[in-house]
């Protein structure tokens, strides 16, 4: 069949299509698409259930045939080698008189896969390769269609590492290629590398597939030094131990390995000694030139040298060397009957003793005993106090004193047959037996060591050997007012033992004592006796110089103008310039009853003097008392005042002097109640009746009254009185200062019904009025007014005199004749 016959048939076909002519062809095709090797033979068979039409016909680059009018045609090529080919089958068929064309084409896939395929590096030395290096294998599949059905996936070992596919849409062989980027380590020295092709056709076609030869590499890497005990370059190893196999060296190919010590080789296997201990390179040449650089350090010990007894002197600097070697450095630890201590700068006596020090590290520990010997003088005399013994009697003094070396003792006193010295354990004892007044009188106890000495002095007293100081002061107790004058105090003997007698401190040794009234505020007066038998005795004068205040106040604590109910205060009352401030009472004022017992001052003002203890300064004072009270709404106005009273006791004047201060009146200030009894919370008011709410609160300051309806939104009236016309809630409060309280009202409006009882009430009397004078009218003209009907009477049977009504209603008659 020519060209342009065929030319003229698509023409004619595409222009019956475009008349829409058909809307579906009626042929079948099979099978509808086919794979095909490329060379092989194909068919199709092209069939059709149309009954009128004017022939079928197949159009191909390969294989195609004329028309002919056979139900099926078959389109047959026995070597397919047309990669483009894509037959057509057609009908051309009459119908509604016009021609119809439709046409169908099976889909032919030629397909062509090489036998073997090749892998092959980026170049021929690659069979070598250095670890951490970037290498490229490629895949050569030559002759391959269809591209886009080729998948190629890569191998290492037994494992597959990549796959590739391709979008490549040509339906002509190619010559493909795929590439594997590959970076090699240490664990693939030896392995091999292979490739596949997979030709997927399938569900229509084959699944082919081929593999390249294996390709084995060698993977040079190293050499790498590791050390399994280094940390940060260093090495640590015990002394005695060797270099040699402390650190692993590993590469391909095998390297060479090489110790050196700053820089001089050195004998690995060689043990080392403390001496060792230094900067060493680890050389190793294989693959590449490495080496590393680490400090070796030995370790040993510890070990401890220390003597085995020291003598320090207390308080001052001691040398007590223990030397200590090892690495690691050893920690060094000192303890003292069991327990970790720590020697201090300058040792004292308790730290005398047996020590244990320890060396230790994380090697091992050793320990070694020091005994330490504080030297120091004697400590103060304790135990030896004054004694009082009966005459007759025995007493013991003792005296003991700490030094080391221990002390020795000496004693100082009249020594008499009656008194033994003993000495034992570093204690030594008088023994005064048989006690007489020769005994009596001190005893000084010296305790002395190559480091100083030390005394104490007691006295003894012998009861009955004696009298009591023969001395009499008149007045015993003397009080004198500040700046009075023309008061003294005498000083006599009582009997004959007296050898010389005088008040202390006055010019001539008098017997006669004054006071300074304007300075002595705090004298002791003493009169001195000496006896014949050369001891003293002395006794003292009782006296006081007393000044009244020169002011007296009350006033609130923080100086408050007001107080709240119920809540604490307190009351300070001021005395100024007072002496003594410790004989000084307070009695508290509320009105003109007290209400508080009497109250010692508790201090001074804070402008008082410096030194403020009342118990011992005796000299005026600026003092204070205070008391706290709580108060309620009945105290408010009250006055309150405060009394300071100076009680001298019975040598004083008396009554006592006191001073008054003036009233302090106190504001109480209360939250205001309002009266509910005025006010229920109820009210019923009658429609058109105005109601006055009075409401009235108590408080102070006095509360401010308001009104409040339930609608408002501001208050209806300041007052306590509201008139009120209508029903609702009505709100007062009551406020102040101190608080503020509401109460709320209910207003009820009702009916005012008493008009409309009164109207009913006069409406019913009205209507019962008329109503009996009706019945009145009646009766009045029926019985009264004679007015009897006669008509169709009735004669009684029972009396002739009597007539009946129509109503059977009796009338009397009397029958005429």
């Amino acid at each position: 069949m020519s060209e342009s016959t065929s030319f003229v048939r698509l023409f004619v076909g595409i222009l019956l299509s475009a008349t829409g002519v058909h809307a579906s062809c009626p042929i079948e095709l099979s099978p509808p698409s086919v794979v095909v090797r490329y060379g092989d033979s194909v068919s199709v068979n092209c069939s059709t259930s149309e009954s009128l039409y004017e022939g079928m016909g197949w159009e191909a680059t390969q294989g195609g045939t004329g028309i002919t009018n056979a139900t099926h045609l078959v389109w047959t090529v026995e070597n397919l080698t047309d990669w483009t080919i894509s037959p057509i089958c057609f009908i051309n068929s009459l119908q509604n008189s016009k021609f119809q064309q439709c046409s169908n084409k099976p889909e032919v896939v030629l397909y062509t896969f090489p036998d073997s395929i090749n892998i092959r590096p980026s170049s021929a030395q690659d069979y070598v390769m250095n670890e951490g290096k970037k290498y490229n294998f490629t895949c050569d599949i030559h002759n391959i269609a269809p591209v886009q059905n080729l998948t190629v996936m890569w191998y290492k070992g037994g494992e597959m590492v990549y796959e590739d596919t391709f979008d490549n849409p040509h339906k002509e062989p190619v010559d493909q290629s795929s590439v594997f980027s590959f970076t090699p380590s240490r664990q693939d020295n030896g392995v091999t590398f292979r490739c596949e092709a997979h030709l997927d056709l399938w569900p229509k076609g084959p699944q082919l597939n081929a593999s390249s030869q294996e390709y084995n590499i060698t993977v040079y890497f190293g050499p790498d030094v590791h050390c399994s005990s280094i940390l940060l370059n260093k090495l640590e190893l015990l002394e005695g131990e060797t270099l040699e196999r402390q650190c692993n060296v590993t590469g391909h190919p095998p390297p060479d390995v090489t110790w050196l010590k700053d820089g001089q080789p050195t004998d690995p296997t060689v043990p080392l000694s403390r001496k060792d201990t230094g900067l060493y390179t680890i050389k190793a040449e294989g693959a590449r030139l490495s080496q590393k650089e680490l400090r070796v350090l030995v370790l040993y010990g510890p070990e401890l040298t220390c003597p085995n007894n020291y003598t320090a002197v207390e308080g001052a600097p001691y040398n007590l060397t223990c030397i200590v070697e090892g690495y690691p450095k050893p920690e060094i630890i000192w303890s003292k009957d069991g327990e970790e201590v720590e020697l201090p700068e300058n040792l004292t006596r308790s730290d005398s003793g047996q020590y244990l020090i320890t060396a230790s590290s994380n090697l091992s520990s050793v320990n070694h005993t020091v005994e330490i010997n504080v030297i120091y003088p004697p400590s103060q005399i304790v135990e030896l106090e004054d004694s009082e013994v009966d005459i007759g009697s025995a007493v013991w003094l003792k005296c003991v004193s700490v030094g080391n070396p221990r002390p020795k003792y000496f004693w100082n006193y009249y020594r008499t047959a009656n008194v033994i010295e003993e000495n034992e354990d570093g204690v030594s004892r008088l023994h005064i037996h048989n006690a007489t007044i020769y005994n009596m009188g001190s005893y000084t106890c010296h305790a002395s060591n190559d480091r100083g000495n030390v005394s104490k002095t007691a006295r003894v007293t012998v009861k009955g050997a004696g009298q009591e100081c023969p001395i009499k002061i008149t007045p015993e107790r003397m009080v004198v007012q500040y700046q009075s004058r023309g008061q003294n105090a005498t000083c006599k003997e009582t009997d004959s033992h007296v050898k010389e007698i005088y008040w202390q401190g006055v010019q001539n040794k008098s017997t006669i004592w004054s006071a300074d009234t304007d300075k002595d505020w705090a004298p002791r007066p003493v009169c001195n006796a000496m006896l014949k038998s050369t001891e003293t005795c002395r006794k003292y004068l009782n006296f006081t110089l007393y000044k009244t205040p020169d002011s007296v106040s009350i006033g609130l604590v923080n100086n408050l103008s007001s107080v709240l109910e119920e809540r604490e205060l307190q009351l300070q009352c001021h005395i100024t310039n007072v002496a003594p401030a410790g004989n000084l009472v307070v009695r508290w004022y509320r009105g003109n009853e007290t209400f508080e017992p009497l109250n010692k001052v508790t201090g001074c003002l804070p402008q008082s003097n410096t030194n403020c203890d009342i118990s011992v300064v005796r000299s005026p004072l600026n003092v204070s008392s205070t008391i706290s009270i709580t108060l309620n709404r009945n105290h408010n106005g009250a006055e309150f005042r405060c009394d300071a009273l100076l009680d001298l006791g019975p040598e004083g004047p008396q009554p006592p002097p006191n001073m008054m201060s003036s009233p302090l009146n106190i504001t109480v200030n209360y939250k205001p109640s309002i009266n509910t009894t005025k006010l229920p919370k109820t009210i019923p008011v009658f429609r058109g009746y105005p109601e006055e709410l009075v409401c009235e609160a108590d408080g102070h300051p006095p509360p401010e009254i308001q009104w409040l309806y339930s609608s408002d939104l501001v208050p209806r009236l300041s007052g306590n009185t509201l008139t009120v016309f209508e029903a609702g809630f009505y709100n007062c409060s009551a406020t102040n200062q101190v608080d503020s309280i509401s109460h709320e009202v209910q207003v009820i409006l009702k009916e005012d019904y008493l008009p409309l009882i009164a109207g009913f009430v006069a409406v019913t009397v009205v209507a019962i009025s008329i109503f009996f004078l009706f019945i009145y009218s009646i009766y009045y003209k029926n019985t009264r007014m004679r007015r009897y009907s006669l008509k169709n009477p009735k004669l009684d049977t029972h009396s002739g005199n009597v007539a009946h009504n129509g109503w059977d209603m009796q009338f009397p008659m009397t029958k005429l004749s």
